[in-house]
């Protein structure tokens, strides 16, 4: 046995899955280059870089048009910063003073990185990707194969520091049972990949660096664990769940329910229109959130009426008679847009964005709702469309009579702050519906950045502070006979998927990767059942305490 003895590790699960294998660790990073003179020109250093730097984004571009969707939106982000001309420039400088391709290449990508790291958020979280572009331009100058997965010969449970953008997306899921990872948090690319593909993860694992090849371990996502040298008992019932979550997820597809027969309709939250093929076959009953920023992220200008016309119409083509929600451009904070608001700001993530940023650019604004009324108008799906970031009664107004001006007869809003949960009753009587966008409405409540590591444990959606919240929201719909939906990833949580449901829910959005999770636990209560659940969450103090409360009365129902 190796050092990890028998033992529980913690860190943030990802997805409801638990798996039961052999460690495999990936390498390490391979040593800095180290600062030598080049025996080369400056010239023909400058041409190894650029062939390399070509041959790896031209590999990163490959590897997401196989992957295709939300994969392919990160690894072009990647090509991106590859191609960064400021990166590049550095590069240049360093090869100027007669450095080697290979040191210059690292040294400017990790200065880069650390300067991300500093800045924290979203940014900060790109650190990694940009360490993980360097060391494959650094091997294909090497000549060496680029960093990737190890192939033991046999499925695994793959362990890493933190993994790559362009592994992740294209993990063998018949090879790799479960994965891993030493840092990352929630909102790190390794965990929205995992999470996106449905594979077993647990993220933020510092002991995890004590493992080594071989060790037999159970992740159990559910339970945000790692138990290393597990007991014949604790196996036998790792496995049992497995057969039993298998055997949910090849059940025939149903619509979403409770025992007693409530409706909980059940959606996909997507990124683009290639993605809707699978949430279809996964069972997903229409889509509960759209993203449009793929048309505008890489943009120096707004897309064209006609470019998102052929966008949208698409997406709905794939949804007949479906209800399909399209959020608004949602730009700003973490996804700034030139065209939309350039102007540095002290903290973006409370300055102009969402609504905000589109009501000060009515024109990008207007035309995307032409756009959408357009593809409304040749398709059959039943088209609805909200407003990302509303706090205020008078803005959920504005956005209304936009929409309906374009001919949107169905226009909501996006509740993600908790002015607009404290005002979710004034709100729905303008708004045929609101949305809970539970990532960003737990972290302005307990004011922690959702893409910083280190307040990520206080990034928890079971914090009865934000489930008291959703049940303004929920009470609200009630009262003035408006849907409410959950289009965060709390949707995507089984158990808190019934709290939800017990708060005044009434459809859950979810990546179409737990669709299936989430179907057999809304299955097992009923509507009472549910509200008792949630009852006992909302009164507990921590978030903790809220999960276990769950459990236990969950348990003692399902018991009864």
């Amino acid at each position: 046995m190796s050092a990890a003895a028998q033992s529980a590790m913690k860190g943030t699960g990802i997805g409801r899955g638990v798996a039961v294998g052999p460690v495999a660790r990936m390498s390490p990073p391979p040593l800095p280059p180290p600062a030598e003179p080049s025996l080369l020109t400056h010239e023909q250093e400058s041409q190894r870089v650029t062939e390399a730097i070509a041959a790896v984004t031209a590999d990163l571009t490959t590897r997401g048009q196989t992957a295709g969707g939300q994969a392919q939106e990160v690894l072009d982000a990647q090509v991106m910063m590859a191609q960064d001309p400021t990166v590049q420039e550095a590069v240049e400088t360093l090869l100027a003073q007669g450095q080697t391709g290979e040191y210059a290449v690292h040294t400017a990508f990790a200065e880069m990185a650390e300067t991300l790291q500093a800045l924290g958020g979203y940014l900060g979280e790109r650190a990694a990707d940009l360490h993980d572009v360097a060391a494959r331009v650094v091997a294909a100058l090497r000549g060496d194969p680029p960093p990737g997965v190890p192939d033991p010969g046999h499925p695994f449970v793959l362990v890493a520091q933190d993994l790559a953008p362009a592994d992740t997306a294209l993990l063998d899921l018949d090879k790799v049972l479960a994965l891993v990872t030493i840092e990352g948090g929630p909102t790190s690319h390794t965990a929205i990949l995992a999470r996106g593909k449905g594979i077993t993860a647990v993220v933020g694992v510092a002991e995890a660096s004590r493992l080594a090849d071989g060790d037999e371990v159970i992740v159990d996502a559910a339970n945000s664990t790692i138990v290393v040298s597990p007991t014949q008992e604790q196996r036998a019932e790792a496995a049992a769940r497995v057969q039993a979550r298998a055997a949910a997820q090849a059940a025939p597809l149903t619509d979403g329910a409770l025992a007693d027969g409530t409706p909980v309709p059940l959606l996909a939250n997507l990124g683009t229109p290639e993605s809707a093929a699978e949430a279809v076959q996964l069972g997903a009953e229409g889509v509960g959130l759209f993203r449009t920023e793929f048309l505008f992220l890489s943009s120096e200008s707004a897309p064209s009426v006609e470019a998102q016309r052929k966008a949208y119409q698409e997406l709905l083509e794939a949804f007949p008679g479906k209800k399909v929600v399209v959020r608004a451009l949602d730009a700003g904070a973490d996804k700034p847009l030139p065209f939309l608001n350039d102007a540095e700001e002290e903290n973006p993530a409370l300055g102009l964005r969402g609504l905000r940023a589109l009501l000060t650019n009515e024109e990008v604004l207007r035309d995307q709702l032409s756009a959408l009324a357009q593809a409304q108008e040749v398709t059959s799906a039943d088209l609805w469309v909200m407003a990302p970031m509303v706090s205020t009664v008078e803005e959920t107004e504005t956005f209304a009579k936009f929409a309906h001006q374009h001919g949107l007869k169905t226009a909501g809003v996006m509740v993600e702050v908790p002015s607009s949960a404290l005002l979710a009753e004034q709100i729905l009587k303008t708004a045929d519906f609101a949305s809970i966008g539970t990532n960003d409405l737990t972290q302005y409540t307990m004011a922690a950045d959702r893409l910083l590591g280190s307040v990520a444990g206080l990034q928890d959606p079971w914090h009865p502070a934000v489930l008291k919240l959703v049940r303004e929201v929920g009470a609200a719909g009630t009262v003035t006979g408006k849907p409410v939906g959950v289009c965060g990833e709390a949707a995507a949580d089984p158990l808190l998927a019934v709290v939800l449901v017990g708060l005044g829910v009434t459809s859950l959005s979810m990546a179409p990767a737990a669709l299936a999770d989430v179907r057999a636990e809304l299955l097992r209560f009923t509507k009472d059942q549910a509200r008792a659940i949630a009852t006992a969450a909302v009164s507990a103090s921590t978030a903790a305490e809220a999960l276990q409360a769950a459990q236990h009365t969950a348990t003692t129902l399902t018991n009864e």
